[in-house]
């Protein structure tokens, strides 16, 4: 299996800054790709960005030009700087991994989220 944790959530005014970090572990022989998706209460998760192995990257609308997504391949590690915080990027955010376990194959697999608070 394939375990993310993730670290780097917290308070932040509006316009200020954070970045968010995911290590996966694991029987891990490939990943395929790594993301963060965010959630409020009574919403559905939606993806906010993502980086292939490859490091294409997809960004969600309201992010792009604000946020960068970036990975350290070496150490199956993900990241999320946010910049030019708004009070509308306050959510859960969720690391996500799309990777290949030895003997199980290619799955999804999340991380346990962490708060992102955007208020003076």
């Amino acid at each position: 299996q394939v375990q993310l944790v993730e670290s780097g959530g917290g308070l932040v005014q509006p316009g200020g800054s954070l970045r968010l970090s995911c290590a996966a572990s694991g029987s891990i022989f490939s990943i395929i790709a790594m993301g963060w998706y965010r959630q409020v209460p009574g919403k559905q998760r939606e993806l906010v960005a993502l980086i292939t192995s490859g490091g294409s990257t997809k960004y969600v609308d309201s992010v792009s030009g604000r946020f960068t997504v970036s990975r350290d391949n070496a150490k199956n590690t993900v990241y999320l700087q946010m910049n030019s915080l708004k009070p509308e990027d306050t959510a859960v955010y969720y690391c996500n991994a799309a990777a290949g376990v030895a003997g199980t194959g290619v799955g999804d697999y999340w991380g346990q989220g962490t708060q992102v608070t955007v208020s003076s």
